[in-house]
């Protein structure tokens, strides 16, 4: 189930490529969201504001795992499209080693900072217990969702996304069974749902490490793999870290974000928590692509086509923009019927409704500079650049910072949702000329190693 990329037309390699990915991330989002349901009909209004006050700190632990791990496998796809079958072993084992240190490390400092974290997002205090439980669980299963994540991408840089797909559907369905369980049947609250989400993300990770043990010889290290090699190790922490900071700086900003709309109360901090659902599930084909795009243009240029990079951009794009005006056209269409389903009959929609109106509406408007934002920094990362689009990250938490500042000082919830639209805008604009720096600069390196080749 391999798939060269480096070979046919580029838009039905992307689209071929990018279709199992969307499905798949909509099955992520659509048990997030079952979490969130179940959560909110069952326990409560506030211990749904509870599970969405940690939402940004997820973003930051789980994204922080994610961005290293995705770094980790750039070396992968990159060595695959270069037909380097040993080097694609050890860079797997390597990726491995670094990801079992990095969890120790990650969870220790996770684990230790929430409780701080969550006073320092004005978390309110009828939800704070309740968000302090769900967030460590969620920390102290960290090595299910990092190495879920680093096999799952593995599979997928040597284009591979079919697997996944089915992995997280089986995991996906797990998850909500074992929320009704916990949550339903032995009572467990909040609790319940970061139990169900760790363990069904364990064992999807456990189904990864299996099929690449037994399907995918290529892939799988041999025994005099196992160590660290100081090259693979520079190279994929030169890309891990930056991407990881990447992450975190977002997230960062996120959290900013989220401290903001905490001091309008938990009946907002639920509404908007309900909105942000519907908003990552129709908004999951720009992660979709991104990811598409990292393994594409890491094989093209382990092979060195570079002009093909260019083109799959330009099909990404297209295709991306077209998406961007489904989606937004999608969420003033659902988010009524979709918000009522977050919570019990005892709740007063209407009270809900403008908090998640404002955030959502606003948002839908700004979805195209939001999927360009993916295209462009996923297609250098393939390249292995890290730097430019970890800037991209500070132009986000910039942007977030100044909004939600003034936000905070003249408390205006409009303008504390305004924060991720000018994120988006501010670094859709520094990923754009980014990525066309970094053409023009692989470009240069490649016309100077023709003009010295030798002439045969």
């Amino acid at each position: 189930m391999e798939k060269d990329m480096t070979k046919g037309s580029p838009l039905p390699v992307i689209l071929q490529f990018t279709l199992p990915l969307i499905i798949g991330n909509i099955f992520q989002q659509l048990y997030n969201m079952a979490d969130t349901i179940i959560v909110g009909r069952y326990v409560g209004a506030d211990a749904l504001a509870a599970v969405g006050s940690t939402g940004t700190i997820m973003f930051l632990v789980l994204g922080f795992a994610q961005g290293i791990t995705a770094g980790f496998t750039v070396l992968t796809s990159q060595r695959f499209g270069a037909k380097d079958t040993r080097g694609v072993k050890r860079s797997v084992a390597n990726g491995i080693l670094l990801a079992l240190l990095f969890t120790v490390v990650l969870t220790f400092f996770s684990m230790i900072s929430m409780r701080p974290l969550l006073h320092l997002m004005n978390t309110p205090e009828n939800i704070f217990q309740d968000a302090y439980t769900y967030i460590m669980i969620i920390c102290g299963g960290l090595i299910a969702t990092i190495f879920y994540n680093l096999l799952s991408s593995y599979l997928r840089a040597v284009g591979n996304s079919q697997t996944p797909l089915m992995f997280l559907i089986f995991s996906a369905v797990l998850n909500v069974l074992l929320d009704l369980l916990l949550i339903i049947r032995f009572k467990m609250g909040v609790a319940g749902a970061g139990y169900a989400t760790v363990f069904s993300q364990g064992i999807s990770a456990v189904l990864c490490l299996f099929y690449i043990y037994r399907s995918m010889p290529d892939m799988w290290p041999e025994k005099h793999h196992w160590k660290l090699h100081a090259a693979d190790s520079r190279h994929q922490l030169s890309m891990g870290i930056p991407m990881a900071l990447q992450f975190a700086i977002t997230a960062s900003g996120t959290m900013i974000m989220q401290a903001a709309i905490n001091l309008f109360g938990s009946e907002a901090v639920a509404a908007f928590t309900a909105a942000c659902k519907l908003q990552n599930l129709v908004t999951q084909g720009f992660s979709a692509m991104g990811q598409t795009m990292a393994t594409y243009s890491g094989q093209n240029f382990g092979k060195g086509d570079i002009p093909r990079i260019k083109k799959g951009v330009r099909a990404a794009l297209l295709t991306s923009i077209t998406y961007s005006i489904a989606a937004a056209a999608l969420v003033f269409l659902l988010l009524k019927p979709c918000l009522s389903l977050f919570f019990s009959g005892d709740v007063d929609m209407a009270a809900m409704m403008p908090w998640a109106k404002t955030y959502s509406y606003m948002c839908a408007l700004f979805y195209v500079p939001l999927c360009t934002i993916f295209i462009f920094r996923n297609a250098m990362q393939g390249c292995g650049y890290g730097f430019l689009p970890m800037m991209g990250g500070v132009s986000e938490l910039f942007a977030r910072l100044i909004v939600a500042v003034i936000a905070i000082k003249v408390i205006s919830y409009p303008l504390a949702c305004f924060c991720d639209p000018a994120a988006w805008v501010t670094a859709a604009v520094f990923t754009g000329v980014s990525y066309l720096f970094v053409m023009k600069d692989i470009d240069k390196k490649y016309d100077s190693k023709t003009s010295t080749a030798p002439i045969s």
